[in-house]
């Protein structure tokens, strides 16, 4: 390998194309010119500054590639798909099953990005789930029959080496598929942000394996700041609400069930996963008895991700909480009507204190298709056609945003609502500014106050 201590290194140059500006690091390695375009110019500034470094630091520089010899990066000699798996392996025993879910379906769709074309008689559909339940998946991978098998080994040698992502082009057709749906709709923002996110830690892993010298993905400015506010759309009133856990409660087997489970999540603002995993230990009554408000200390969340992403091998995770280290927890409020029901609810089914508060029908996990396909039937039943047809209360979860809302609405301070929901005050705002309301004519009092203090002061 032939190397020189002759080294000259320029200034970023910055040019605009047709679409976006782009920034260009010119240098010299033995006389011979070498340059390197940009999207962004953190990307160029990042990688001019290693090659001043290098020059700095007297290290020799590759006359065939013009970088430094210590720095050169092995990216032509490394295979997409097989640094995907390696990827997938190096985090899989960190990383919860829901992230494991996430990041084989965005390595699938990057990587059906970056081949040409299908195997020859091979429906896409087939290509993908090859991807994301078997390549992309360390606990299945080494049991894929083989037809799976000869589709992979097919993905394997048509998709590019890893220097492919030096090609501002093809980061761009990535991000492009990333953020557009099978039949050429557009992906939720929400579902673009994940995306980009898992391609950062692709990306950044890359770069300590020596493989990349930078992050070639721009970070996103285009995406909709808000893009996780929940329309207020979605929130019930407490007349819709009761019409719905009346009708569950009156349903035969499991009505009364879950309606415990439903109104759980109304009263108290829990996720439907952390509602699942508590016990009945958890519901802390005070010892004055009936008509008091008691406390639900939620402590784990049971997300139903699949058993062929858990470690247990069951549908459901066994999570901490989010947000929180583990064996943290955090106590919730528990008015007097939601008390009064769950202990009704023990004291008939002759719960212990470790079984579940609210258990399914045989006592275990109460499944995310049985509650979704009641809660479908009780808007189907209660609301108008109308009402039904449109977002109000579509999803489970529309029950804990419309008790957040609540909360937020009646004057309860966002430091303390955060608290009793898991999360930050930011991301609280951030979600539900557009459903804040009811406190403007208070806010217009206080600033008329105001307004006749000044004056009187004037005169």
């Amino acid at each position: 390998m032939d190397t020189t201590f002759d080294v000259r290194v320029w200034q970023i140059e910055r040019g605009s194309g047709k679409l976006r500006e782009s920034y260009r690091v010119r240098w010299s390695v033995g006389g011979t010119r070498h340059r390197k375009t940009f999207q962004t110019f953190a990307l160029a500034d990042g990688f001019r500054a290693e090659l001043v470094t290098a020059t700095h630091a007297g290290e020799p520089f590759d006359m065939s590639t013009g970088l430094p010899e210590r720095h050169e990066p092995r990216a032509s000699s490394v295979g997409w798909y097989d640094f995907a798996v390696q990827f997938t392996d190096a985090q899989w025993p960190r990383v919860s099953a829901n992230h494991r879910k996430n990041t084989a379906r965005t390595l699938m769709i990057v990587t059906t990005a970056l081949m040409d074309w299908d195997p020859p008689g091979v429906p896409s559909r087939r290509v993908r789930t090859a991807l994301s339940d078997w390549a992309f998946n360390t606990n299945r991978r080494d049991y894929a029959p083989e037809d799976v098998v000869a589709v992979l080994g097919w993905v394997r040698r048509h998709t590019p080496t890893m220097d492919a992502w030096t090609d501002p082009l093809t980061v761009q057709d990535v991000l492009l598929v990333l953020g557009t749906l099978l039949d050429g709709g557009r992906v939720a923002a929400s579902s673009v942000k994940r995306h980009r996110r898992v391609l950062h830690l692709v990306m950044r892993y890359a770069i300590v394996r020596g493989i990349l010298l930078s992050d070639p993905v721009p970070e996103s400015r285009n995406l909709t700041q808000h893009a996780g506010a929940i329309d207020r759309r979605r929130l019930l009133n407490e007349r819709q609400a009761a019409q719905l856990l009346d009708w569950i409660r009156d349903r035969s087997r499991s009505g009364q069930r879950l309606q415990a489970f439903f109104a759980t999540l109304y009263f108290t603002g829990l996720r439907p996963e952390e509602a699942v995993a508590l016990r009945v230990s958890d519901l802390v009554v005070p010892t004055s008895g009936e008509g008091q408000w008691a406390d639900i200390v939620v402590h784990a969340a049971e997300p139903e991700i699949g058993r062929t992403w858990t470690d247990s091998g069951t549908r459901h995770d066994q999570r901490r909480l989010k947000a929180r280290a583990e064996g943290e927890t955090r106590i919730v409020p528990c008015p007097p009507s939601l008390s009064t029901l769950l202990r009704a609810r023990i004291q008939e089914a002759s719960l212990l204190p470790e079984d579940r508060l609210v258990p399914g029908e045989h006592g275990g996990v109460l499944a995310g298709s049985v509650y979704r396909r009641m809660w479908d039937h009780a808007r189907r039943a209660t609301l108008p056609p109308h009402v039904y047809a449109s977002p109000t209360g579509r999803r489970v979860y529309d029950l804990r945003h419309t008790r957040l809302t609540m909360w937020l609405n009646n004057g309860i301070p966002p430091a303390q609502v955060a608290e009793w929901a898991g999360t930050s005050v930011a991301m609280l705002f951030a979600t539900y500014a557009q459903c804040i309301s009811g406190q403007e004519q208070d806010l217009r009092q206080r600033l008329d106050e105001m307004q006749d203090a000044r004056a009187t002061l004037v005169a």
